[in-house]
């Protein structure tokens, strides 16, 4: 604004000095003319006075016009004057916001750094909190060790004195050997007696300090030694059980045998050299298959709205499972490429043989229960085995199940059974070992090859299961090939009568734990059971999805996956890329809402179902802050803050009770 007044003022000037030149230009001529008046004539003259009477005219019109210029000038130099005093009262003004604004910095930059020493003095606080947690942990074991000394020095106290008791019969003795001259041979015997008694009482307090030390190694040994023999006389009993059933047995069949010998003299000879099918019993079609015979094809659709069937059957049965689990067990049978089965683990009664069994009846899925027997020990109690007195083969519903579902290896006839799917679960299957009797079935679902590569028989001899049947002379033993149309799950049941599951199937399995429910309800069924209806195994294979998958997502689930990595490796718990990638296959196929994938649930459910089962046993003194770590990674990074809770809970319980982490499990409700 001040330069655009300068301006003007300037343009002012400029004009009123023009006008005093034409002023003065203008009187020059007339002079000029006045002293050249008498040589001209006299219309010369008039022509003269007529130009110069214009002239005056215009120059009076242009001088009135530089009146009003300059009048207008002193107007705009006056309002340049008030425009002046205004900036220097703007400029007064300014500088003290000037002084004000540096006050407020000032004042901002106190602020800033109280806010950096409460931030510090907050850390430092949460380090001495914790490191005050950790001095009352150890002040309490300390407080226990303080007793123990405690009952040790009043053992010495009571050692010491029996010792002096034993000095003052010995004064006794010496007494009555000074009274008793007869028996001088005799008292000097006993003073030989009483040195070395107290050359050893000597000795033995010497070897006191180390007997209190060896005290508490040696309780050790014999709380392990007690443990040992507890379990060796549970297996002396399980075996001497075991013996007499094979004893009973034993009479059995030598009974059958002096039958058979009766009948044939061969033994049964005529039954292994061929006479009749070894493979008759196999051929027999399982009540499961049969049921499924009469079920009609289901139409194709969306695999959330299969979904919603399976929550509006469990509803209609009365059962209560939140949608996150059903969800999960789906996604737990969906990934049977990379992790062979689903664990359902927890207390009796929480409806873990309910939520497959209804799961399948919904899906239009086959369903084989086999119920776990605590005398299995071998792979023949799950699969059969060949009666040499029949010659013929004992299968199981399971292993007929199988050969009928075999698209390689089963008979022609069962072509349709093939393209339908299967859901097998091993009820209690922790009531014998599982190493035992399932190891080498596992071994063999590990070794199945991909599913566009199970046509090859080079790919899949070595996940083939091989029936121990004596076969004719140029014939192979059967072999059975468990496909894809195949799903695996088990229940585990957690009390005194159970074994724990090995390595082997917590690192093969999705473990589902089931919480015991907060409340419990009536369990009254809610609208109509569904229809069901046969599922294709081609709907099926359609909904299952690779890690390509992923896409856009992959990135997140790689960082998300690397930081559970540094979590487990820290809790001495790593893991390989076997089960990285499984996890990364769980993410692929878990459903989506809306064509929206929700890796972050997902990888929470991973986090619940593969790593948590697997930190069995650590020690809390040393993994506590870790464990706290992976909780809030749960909450912060995944977005699941039901499941944090538990692992705090669970934590928690640890702490106060043994010190060892075990992983109780979650309650949706």
């Amino acid at each position: 604004m001040g330069q655009l007044l300068l301006t003007v003022l300037l343009v002012g000037f400029a004009l009123l000095a023009l006008v005093i030149v034409m002023v003065v230009v203008s009187w020059r001529a007339d002079h000029a003319n006045t002293i050249k008046g008498p040589l001209a004539t006299i219309g010369e003259l008039e022509a003269q006075i007529g130009g110069k009477n214009n002239t005056l005219t215009e120059l009076e019109d242009e001088l009135q016009k530089r009146r009003e210029a300059i009048k207008t000038v002193a107007d705009i130099q006056a309002e340049v004057d008030s425009l002046i005093r205004q900036r220097e009262e703007l400029q007064q003004e300014w500088m003290q916001l000037e002084e004000r604004r540096e006050e407020v910095l000032a004042l901002r930059q106190e602020t800033d750094e109280a806010q950096t020493a409460l931030s510090t003095v907050t850390r430092d606080l949460q380090d001495k909190a914790a490191e005050l947690e950790k001095v009352e942990t150890r002040l309490s074991r300390a407080e226990q060790l303080v007793s123990q000394i405690s009952q040790l020095e009043d053992d010495q106290a009571r050692l010491e004195k029996e010792v002096e008791d034993l000095r003052a019969n010995l004064s006794d003795l010496q007494t009555l050997q000074t009274r008793e001259r007869e028996l001088h041979s005799d008292i000097e015997r006993l003073e030989r007696d009483t040195a070395r008694l107290t050359g050893e009482t000597e000795a033995f307090r010497n070897r006191r300090s180390e007997a209190e030390e060896a005290a508490g190694a040696a309780q050790e040994r014999v709380e392990r030694i007690k443990a040992h023999h507890l379990e060796e006389a549970t297996k002396l009993a399980s075996a001497q059980t075991e013996i007499a059933r094979i004893d009973s047995q034993r009479a059995e069949l030598l009974a059958q045998i002096e039958a058979m010998k009766g009948k044939t003299g061969a033994g049964g000879a005529a039954g292994a050299g061929g006479e009749e099918d070894p493979l008759a019993e196999m051929r027999v079609l399982p009540p499961v298959l049969a049921d499924m015979r009469d079920w009609p094809e289901r139409d194709r659709e969306i695999e959330n709205e299969a979904l919603y069937r399976v929550s509006v059957h469990m509803k209609a049965l009365g059962l209560e499972f939140h949608t996150r689990v059903i969800r999960a067990f789906h996604t737990a049978m969906k990934v049977n490429e990379t992790t062979q089965m689903a664990v359902l683990a927890g207390i009796s009664g929480t409806g873990k043989s309910q939520l497959p069994r209804r799961y399948a009846q919904a899906m239009g899925i086959g369903f084989q229960q086999v119920p776990v027997q605590p005398r299995w020990d071998s792979p023949q109690d799950l699969m059969g085995f060949f009666n040499y007195i029949e010659g013929k083969f004992r299968p199981t519903d399971l292993a007929q199940a199988l050969y009928h579902l075999d698209q390689y290896n089963g008979p022609e006839e069962s072509r349709d059974f093939q393209e339908h799917m299967m859901l097998i679960l091993l009820d209690e299957m922790n009531l014998a070992r599982v190493e035992y009797y399932f190891s080498d079935f596992l071994s063999r679902l590990e070794s199945r090859p991909g599913i566009g590569e199970a046509g090859k028989m080079e790919t899949r001899k070595d996940a083939e299961l091989f029936l121990d049947i004596p076969m004719p002379e140029g014939q192979v033993s059967p072999r059975i090939f468990p496909g894809y149309n195949v799903l695996f799950a088990g229940t585990m049941n957690e009390d005194e009568s159970t074994q724990s599951l090995s390595d082997k199937v917590v690192d093969r399995a999705n473990v589902m734990r089931f919480a015991a429910p907060r409340s419990i309800r009536s369990g009254a069924g809610i609208g109509d059971i569904v229809k069901t209806e046969a599922l294709s195994r081609s709907q099926w294979s359609a909904w299952v999805r690779t890690t390509s998958s992923l896409g856009t997502d992959l990135p997140a689930v790689e960082q998300h996956l690397d930081r559970m990595v540094n979590l487990m490796s820290s809790l001495g718990k790593p893991f390989g890329h076997r089960l990285g990638r499984a996890i990364m296959a769980y993410a692929a196929n878990y459903p989506s809402d809306n064509d929206r994938r929700d890796v972050r649930t997902a990888l929470a459910d991973q986090v619940e179902m593969r790593l948590l089962p697997k930190l069995r046993g650590v020690e809390m003194e040393t993994a506590g802050g870790t464990i706290q770590d992976l909780s809030g990674f749960i909450e912060n990074d995944l977005g699941d803050a039901v499941l944090a809770e538990g692992v705090r809970e669970s934590a928690r319980i640890a702490e106060d009770t043994t010190g060892q982490f075990i992983w109780r499990g979650v309650s949706r409700e």
